[in-house]
C-alpha cells in the first residue's frame, strides 16, 4: 500500500498528525511551503483551493482537516475513535459528527482574535475584530462547560473518540494563549476535558517539547506577534516550531526550490543518473545541465519529451571526483568541498531570459526561503575587449532595481563567462553571493575564496556560439542555465558556518559516532581539529554517499575508468574511519542505511539497491581490508629504509597507486616514525600517473576530442562525403583518402604532424574500421600514408561520420591517401564475442520466456556482457541450461548468416528481435543463426522461424559457430530492479574456463576421499580456490552446493566430538566438586577440555551445583585462538566476600581478556590461550583468599 503523504503546516496540521497517532496510522509529511507548495500544478490538482492540509491517498486526495481526521479515524486500528454505527438506534459516530461540525466556529475565534496575538493581522483591525473573538470563545466554552458539568469524562460515550481530540485541538492555541486563571475558573468542566486530551502521553509525543499550559494572564494582540518570536525557553509555543514555523531542512529547500519554479510554469525533470549515459565526455554527471547537453547543443529530438520542454527544474545528483571537476583530494579539509552533492537548477530553453532569471531569483532567495537582502551581493560580466565581449549591462540594470550599486559588482570572463568548451554554446553570467557574517560591507570578499562571503547562485545566460576560428555568433534561440548546490544553500538557511553541520550530514556524523564509538563531531578544521577527526567524519560521510548514489545508478568500484576513481574514494574513507576514527572491518558498510533513510524519500532508486550497495561496498571494504594490512607491512619496510629521514615520493606514490593510503594519511604515519614525506616527489609521480592515465584513456574521454554537433556540423558545411564503411565487414586493408583532420586544440586543420595536441581523428572517405556502435566495441589499427601514420586506438561514428582516433607519427594532410589496417588477431576474438551474444540471447528467451528484452550489451575482445529483463535471480540450473544450448548452438556449426534488408520486409520475420527504443536504418541489416536470410524472407511467418536467432545488427560476426571454440557462462546478476546482467566468454578465455572447472571437480573429488581429520582444512582452501576461479556460473554452483554437502559432514562431526566433550566436562566437573566437598573446599577451580564452547561450561557447572549446592566455581577451556571463562557464585559464598564478577576479572587479566557479569554470575574471554592452566591457579587462589 503506498503511504498516506499529509501536506501542509500550522493548527491544523497538528490537529491532523493527532489523530493519526490515536488512530495508528502511519502518515508521511512531505517539505511544505506555504504559499509554494499549495500553488503548484500537482498540488492544485489536489486540492483546487490551494488550502492546506491536503492527505494523498492510494486512491485518491482529501482536503478539509475534519474530513481527513474522520478518514484516518475510520482506516485505523482503534475503532473506538470513530464506531461505525451497529444498529439504527446507535448514535454514536453522529454524535461524535456534531461536535465535529460544532468546531468550525472555532475559526472565527482564531481569525478574529489569535491571529492578533501571533501576528498575523493587521494591528489596525484588532479594535473591531477582537472583542466578536472573544465572544464567540466565551459561547463555545459555555456550551463545553455545561455539556461536561453532568458528571461526563469524555464528549461523547465513555472512553475518548474523535470528536475530544478535534474540539481540544481546535481550542489549542486558545487554550494556551488567552484561557488564562480567570477564564480557567470559570469553566472547570470544559477545562478538565482539555487537559485530559492535552495532558494524554499519545498527545505528548507528536510536540515532546510543548508543555500545554495555559497562561497565568492571557497575551495581547501585539505587532510582532508570538509566531516571529519562538524560541528556546518559557513561550506558548514552545515545541510546536516544525508545525508553526518548519525550519528549512535540506529537504525543505530542495522541495521549495523545485515548486517555486512549478509554480512558474516549469516542468520538473528528475535528476538523471549519476553514470552519464551516451557521454563519453564525462566520467560522472558534475553538472545540472548535463543532461540536457542535447538540447543545448541542437541535437535532441524534437518529438521526445525533451525536446518540447522550454522551461525545466531539478536537483540534479552530481559527483566531482575525478576528471576536469575532481574535489576528492580537497574533501575533509575544509567544509565546504564535496564529492558528491545536489544541484538545484532552474533552465529556459529558448523561453524567458535575464529579466525573469534574476527577478525570479531573488524572489526566492527574499521572499520564500527568506535571506536578508542587505547580505545578498551580485556580479556579472564586465566585458573583454580583447574578444569582442560587451558588458552585460543588462544583467545590471535589472540588479540595480533590488540591490545598491555597490553590491552589484563587475568581474571577468574566469568569473562570469561561462563556456562549455572550446567551441559551442556560451555566454555571460550573473553569480549571487551571500555574506554569513552581515552587519558590514563584504564587497571586496566576493569572488575572494572567503568561506564565510560563498557564492550560492550561477545564472548562465547562454546567448553565443563560440565558432571554430574563435569568434562569437549570437545565437537565435538564447538559454538559460543556473545551478545552486543544496549543501551550500541549506547551510545558510539553517544559519550555519560549515556545509557540514546542517541535517543533510549530521544524521551521518551520528550513525558514524554509533558505529567507530569517536568523539562527536565538533566541525573543526585545520589547526582546531587537534586530532583530525572531524576530517575523517567529513570524508567518511562525503564518500559514504558517493558510494550509495554511484552503486544506485549501475557503477562498481573496480580498475579503470570511473570505476577506479570509485575504488578510490572507497579506500579513502575507510582508511580515514578505520586509522583516525577506531572504526572496525565493516563499519563503512553499515552506514549505507543511513543514507538510504535520509536520501530515499527523493531518490527512490536508493531504496530499491539498498541490498546491492551494501554487499558492494561490504565486499570492496573487506577486500581492501586484506589489501590495507598488506599496505601497513609496506609502509614500515619503507620507512625503515627512509634515507635521510625522509619518506621517497616513489614510495608514497605506490603506496597510494596500489594499496589505496591517501598521501596526506600517509604523511600523518610518516610523522609517527618521525620522518618527513618527499611531497615533490609524489606530486611529480602523480603527474606522470595522471598523464599516462589520460593516454590510456582514450576511450572515455577520446584523446580530448569532441565528435558531436559542431564537429558533424562542420563536416556537413564543407560537404564532406559520409564515410563509407562497407567494407567494415571485410577482412582486407583498403585504400583511402583523408578528407577531414580533426584536432583537440585546434579543431579541424589542413594537416598535422607528431599529435602535438594529444590525439587526432581523421575522416576518410571509406574505411574497414568497425566504429563502436551497437555494444560491440571499435577496431584498433593503423592508418599507412607515404608521409606519416595513424596508429588508431579508437574508431567513432557520429551522423555517419567514422572518425579514426590515435596518435600522428611523421605528416598526414587532407588529401593523402592511406591504407587502412585494421588489428584483425584483436576483431577476431570480438567477433565470436558478438556472435554469442546473440545466441545467448536466444538461449535465454527459450529458457527464461519472451519477456526476456535485451537492456545493453558490450562486445569486447576478453569477454561478452549482456543485460536483459527479468524480474529475479536467473537460479543455476536455468543458467546451466542457458549455457547447454550456447554449447548444443557451437557444436552443431551453424551458419551465420547476415544481409541488408528492407525494414518493412525485416519486420514481418516471425521470431525477429530487436532491441527496444532503438531508431534502425533503412535498409536493416539482419543476422540470423542458423538459417539462412533468404529461406527467413521466403516464408516470414513461417512458425519454425522462432527457432534461430534472428536479430536486427550491424556488428562483426563469424561465419559459423564452431569457430567460437568453446562458450562458459561466468556470472549473473542483478544490476537494477527487473534488470539482470551475464557476463560469459568464448574461445581461449572458456577453454581456460572450462579447465579450471574440471580441475576443480577433481580437487573436490579427491577431498572426499580425505580421512574425517583432514577434511576441513581441505574444504577452507578450496572454498577460497572456488570464490574466485573464474568458472562456469552453473558448475561453480554445482561445487559449492558439492562443499557444502562436506562441511555439513564435517559439522556433524564437530558436533558428535562437542557432546562427547561435554559429557566428559560434565563428569570432570561433578568428580572435583565431590573431591572439594570431601576435602572441606567451598570452590572448584577446573580446566575442561571443551574448546571455546561456553555451552558446555555452563552445563558443567549446572551439572555440579545440582549435587553440591554450596560450592562455588570457575572453568576454563581454550581452543587454538581464544580461551573462554564461567564463574558462579552461591548467595552464601557471596556473603562471605566471593563475587563471581570480581573473580573472572583477576583471571580475565591473565589471559588478555574481557567480560562481566554480576556477583551470582560471570563470564568472558581472551585471546592469550598460552597462560590457561595460570590463569586456573590464579582463580584458585583469588578464590581461597576469599573464603
Amino acid at each position: 500500500m503506498a503511504p498516506l503523504k499529509l501536506y501542509g503546516q500550522g493548527s491544523r496540521q497538528e490537529k491532523v498528525l493527532i489523530v493519526a497517532l490515536f488512530a495508528g496510522v502511519d502518515v508521511e509529511t512531505p517539505p511544505f511551503t506555504a504559499g509554494i507548495t499549495n500553488k503548484t500544478p500537482w498540488y492544485l490538482k489536489m486540492n483546487p483551493n490551494g488550502k492546506w492540509p491536503v492527505l494523498q491517498t492510494p486512491g485518491d486526495a482529501l482536503f478539509e482537516s475534519n474530513v481527513i481526521c474522520k478518514y484516518l479515524a475510520t482506516m485505523g486500528k482503534n475503532p473506538a475513535l470513530y464506531p461505525q454505527p451497529q444498529t439504527l438506534e446507535d448514535l454514536t459516530r453522529f454524535h461524535i459528527d456534531q461536535w465535529i461540525d460544532w468546531t468550525q466556529q472555532t475559526d472565527i475565534v482564531t481569525s478574529s482574535w489569535i491571529y492578533f496575538i501571533l501576528g498575523m493581522r493587521d494591528m489596525a483591525e484588532a479594535p473591531s475584530s477582537v472583542p466578536h473573538g472573544q465572544k464567540r470563545l466565551e459561547a463555545m466554552l459555555q456550551a463545553l462547560e455545561q455539556h461536561m458539568s453532568s458528571g461526563r469524562n469524555w464528549l461523547v460515550g465513555e472512553g475518548m473518540t474523535l470528536a475530544d481530540l478535534v474540539v481540544a485541538f481546535s481550542l489549542h492555541f486558545s487554550y494556551v494563549l488567552v484561557m488564562d486563571d480567570e477564564c480557567r475558573a470559570k469553566f472547570p468542566h470544559a477545562v478538565r476535558l482539555l487537559k485530559s486530551v492535552f495532558d494524554h502521553p499519545t498527545t505528548r509525543s507528536l510536540s515532546p517539547d510543548h508543555k500545554f499550559i495555559p497562561p497565568s494572564k492571557r497575551y495581547e494582540p501585539s505587532a510582532t506577534g508570538l509566531v516571529g518570536q519562538i524560541t528556546e525557553g518559557a513561550h506558548p509555543l514552545d515545541g510546536l516550531n516544525h508545525i508553526l514555523r518548519p525550519a528549512w531542512t535540506g529537504a525543505r529547500a530542495r522541495a521549495a526550490f523545485n515548486e517555486f519554479f512549478e509554480t512558474k510554469g516549469h516542468t520538473y525533470w528528475a535528476s538523471s543518473s549519476v553514470v552519464p549515459h551516451n557521454d563519453p565526455t564525462l566520467l560522472f554527471t558534475n553538472a545540472g545541465m548535463n543532461q540536457f547537453k542535447p538540447i543545448f547543443l541542437g541535437v535532441v529530438d524534437p518529438n521526445s519529451n525533451m525536446g518540447k520542454l522550454n522551461r525545466a527544474c531539478n536537483s540534479q545528483k552530481c559527483i566531482r571526483a575525478g576528471g576536469k571537476h575532481n574535489d576528492l583530494d580537497d574533501v575533509g579539509k575544509d567544509v565546504y568541498h564535496h564529492t558528491f552533492f545536489e544541484m538545484l537548477g532552474n533552465w529556459s530553453f529558448g523561453n524567458y531570459f535575464k529579466e525573469e532569471a534574476i527577478s525570479w531569483a531573488w524572489e526566492l532567495l527574499t521572499k520564500v526561503y527568506g535571506l536578508p537582502p542587505e547580505r545578498l551581493y551580485a556580479s556579472y560580466f564586465q566585458g573583454d575587449a580583447a574578444q569582442g565581449l560587451p558588458v552585460d549591462d543588462e544583467a545590471r540594470e535589472i540588479w540595480l532595481r533590488f540591490l545598491p550599486q555597490e553590491r552589484v559588482l563587475p568581474f571577468g570572463c574566469k568569473e562570469n563567462f561561462w563556456e562549455m568548451g572550446d567551441q559551442g554554446p556560451c555566454g555571460p553570467c550573473t553569480e549571487i553571493h551571500f555574506d554569513r557574517i552581515g552587519g558590514r560591507n563584504a564587497a571586496d570578499l566576493v569572488n575572494g575564496d572567503d568561506p564565510n562571503v560563498l557564492e550560492i547562485w550561477n545564472n548562465v545566460f547562454i546567448q553565443f556560439n563560440r565558432e571554430p576560428d574563435g569568434s562569437l555568433r549570437t545565437l537565435p534561440a538564447k538559454h538559460v542555465d543556473t545551478g545552486m548546490g543544496l549543501e551550500r544553500i541549506t547551510s545558510v538557511l539553517q544559519g550555519q558556518m560549515s556545509n557540514y553541520a546542517t541535517d543533510l550530514f549530521m544524521p551521518i556524523f551520528d550513525e558514524i559516532q554509533r558505529i567507530t564509538g569517536a568523539r562527536t563531531y565538533t566541525d573543526k578544521v585545520g589547526k582546531d581539529d587537534v586530532d583530525g577527526k572531524d576530517m575523517a567524519y567529513r570524508v567518511v560521510a562525503d564518500h559514504i554517499r558517493t558510494l550509495s548514489f554511484s552503486i544506485a545508478d549501475g557503477a562498481r568500484p573496480g580498475n579503470e575508468g570511473r570505476d577506479f576513481v570509485l575504488r578510490r574514494v572507497l579506500r579513502r574513507a575507510v582508511r580515514y574511519g578505520r586509522e583516525t576514527l577506531g572504526g572496525q572491518e565493516g563499519f563503512f558498510a553499515q552506514l549505507v542505511d543511513v543514507v538510504v533513510r535520509c536520501f530515499g524519500g527523493f531518490f527512490p532508486e536508493l531504496v530499491a539497491a539498498r541490498d546491492t550497495i551494501y554487499e558492494v561496498i561490504r565486499e570492496e571494504e573487506a577486500s581492501f581490508s586484506r589489501t590495507l594490512v598488506k599496505g601497513i607491512e609496506r609502509f614500515k619496510k619503507v620507512a625503515a629504509t627512509a634515507q635521510g629521514g625522509v619518506l621517497a615520493g616513489e614510495d608514497v606514490f605506490q603506496l597510494w597507486d596500489t594499496f589505496g593510503f591517501p598521501a596526506d594519511l600517509t604523511e600523518l604515519m610518516a610523522q609517527e616514525h618521525g620522518l618527513r614525506v618527499d611531497k615533490e616527489g609524489f606530486e611529480k609521480r602523480f603527474e606522470e600517473a595522471r598523464e599516462k592515465s589520460k593516454a590510456a584513456n582514450k576511450k572515455s574521454a577520446q584523446g580530448g576530442l569532441k565528435f558531436e554537433a559542431e564537429a558533424t556540423g562542420w563536416l556537413q558545411a564543407h560537404s564532406i562525403p559520409l564515410t563509407k564503411d562497407e567494407f567494415k565487414y571485410s577482412k582486407s586493408d583498403v585504400q583511402a583518402k583523408v578528407l577531414a583532420i580533426l584536432t583537440s586544440g585546434s579543431g579541424f586543420v589542413d594537416r598535422v604532424s607528431e599529435s602535438p595536441e594529444g590525439c587526432v581523428g581523421l575522416v576518410l572517405d571509406l574505411t574497414s574500421f568497425y566504429a563502436e556502435s551497437g555494444g560491440q566495441t571499435f577496431d584498433t589499427g593503423s592508418l599507412v600514408g607515404i608521409s606519416g601514420s595513424l596508429l588508431v586506438s579508437d574508431a567513432q561514428v557520429a551522423a555517419g561520420y567514422v572518425l579514426h582516433i590515435g596518435e600522428v607519427s611523421g605528416v598526414i594532410a587532407v588529401g593523402d591517401c592511406v591504407t587502412t589496417s585494421v588489428d584483425y588477431q584483436r576483431r577476431a576474438r570480438v567477433m565470436p564475442n558478438h556472435t554469442f551474444t546473440h545466441v545467448l540471447n536466444f538461449a535465454l528467451r527459450t529458457v527464461l520466456g519472451d519477456h526476456v528484452d535485451q537492456k545493453g550489451s558490450i562486445v569486447l575482445p576478453d569477454k561478452l556482457r549482456f543485460d536483459f529483463s527479468n524480474n529475479g535471480v536467473v537460479d543455476a540450473a536455468k543458467l546451466g541450461q542457458v549455457e547447454s544450448i550456447c554449447r548444443i548452438s557451437l557444436a552443431a556449426n551453424l551458419e551465420v548468416s547476415t544481409k541488408e534488408v528492407p525494414l518493412s520486409a525485416a519486420k514481418e520475420i516471425n521470431g525477429l528481435r530487436a532491441v527496444f527504443g532503438e531508431v534502425y536504418p533503412d535498409p536493416v541489416r539482419v543476422v540470423c543463426i542458423g538459417r539462412s536470410i533468404d529461406s527467413l524472407l521466403s516464408a516470414p511467418k513461417e512458425p519454425s522461424n522462432r527457432d534461430f536467432s534472428v536479430e536486427f545488427c550491424g556488428g562483426t560476426h563469424l561465419s559459423n559457430t564452431s569457430e567460437a571454440g568453446a562458450f562458459a557462462l561466468i556470472s549473473e546478476e542483478g544490476i537494477a530492479k527487473g534488470v539482470r546482467r551475464i557476463v560469459a566468454v568464448t574461445g581461449v578465455d572458456a577453454q581456460r574456463a572450462i579447465a579450471e572447472g574440471d580441475r576443480l571437480v577433481a580437487e573436490i573429488a579427491a577431498a572426499k576421499m580425505l580421512p574425517d581429520a583432514d577434511l576441513d582444512k581441505a574444504l577452507t582452501a578450496i572454498k577460497q580456490e572456488l570464490d574466485t576461479a573464474i568458472i562456469s556460473a552453473a558448475q561453480k554452483a554445482f561445487l559449492r552446493d558439492e562443499v557444502a554437502a562436506l562441511h555439513k559432514r564435517v559439522l556433524e562431526l564437530f558436533k558428535a566430538s562437542a557432546a562427547s566433550n561435554k559429557a566428559a566436562a560434565v563428569a570432570a566437573a561433578v568428580s572435583a566438586g565431590g573431591e572439594a566437598v570431601a576435602s572441606g573446599k567451598g570452590y572448584v577451580s577446573l580446566h575442561l577440555n571443551v574448546g571455546s564452547d561456553a555451552k558446555a561450561l555452563l552445563e558443567a557447572w549446572n551439572a555440579m551445583s545440582q549435587q553440591y549446592t554450596s560450592l562455588a566455581g570457575l572453568f576454563v577451556s581454550a581452543d587454538e585462538s581464544k580461551a573462554v571463562v564461567y564463574a558462579a557464585v552461591p548467595e552464601a559464598a557471596q556473603n562471605k566476600g566471593l563475587k563471581a564478577n570480581e573473580w573472572i576479572a583477576a583471571v580475565l587479566q591473565v589471559v588478555d581478556g574481557k567480560g562481566g557479569g554480576k556477583a551470582g554470575v560471570a563470564q568472558g574471554q581472551g585471546p592469550d590461550v598460552s597462560r590457561v592452566l595460570e590463569a586456573v591457579t590464579i582463580a584458585d587462589q583469588f578464590a581461597k583468599m576469599k573464603l
